[in-house]
């Protein structure tokens, strides 16, 4: 019904002798909303009496099958109001969680991730501005405070 809630965006990435690399999934195809589409590594909201930093560690395991985070920077909040597939409405305070890590394991769930790629910025910077669509609707302000900081 579009009500304000709490939610959160994690984005990992590291660092290349190419330059920053980011790791993006994209969403399964039975997803209640925005199947199919790329986005930042995981995204969820907090349960009761859990900190975003807890929630964003407990959603990297269950979506992405990481559990070699230890740590994440709350960086950003935004507000958004989006109308998306399935008549949905996420209308989300979202805050933006972020590390810079080496070595994972990466063993997506997947009934919540269809694909998963590390995405050189400038080519994601690109993706983003020329083919939009592409991506969930919340992704394009996470990674434009991502790349401010």
């Amino acid at each position: 019904d579009g009500a304000l809630h709490l939610a959160f965006s994690v984005l990992l990435y590291r660092e290349t002798d190419n330059g920053r690399e980011f790791l993006m999934q994209q969403r399964a195809l039975g997803k209640y909303h925005s199947g199919g589409l790329w986005t930042n590594t995981c995204c969820s909201h907090p349960r009761q009496g859990e900190s975003m930093e807890q929630a964003g560690i407990r959603r990297l395991g269950e979506e992405m099958g990481i559990s070699g985070v230890s740590q994440l920077e709350d960086i950003a909040t935004f507000l958004y109001r989006a109308e998306l597939d399935n008549q949905l409405v996420e209308h989300e305070l979202d805050h933006i969680l972020v590390a810079c890590v080496s070595e994972l394991g990466i063993e997506p769930n997947s009934s919540e991730v269809m694909g998963y790629r590390w995405w050189p910025q400038a080519e994601l910077e690109q993706a983003v501005d020329s083919d939009p669509e592409q991506f969930t609707a919340w992704f394009p302000q996470v990674l434009a405070r991502t790349l401010v900081r």
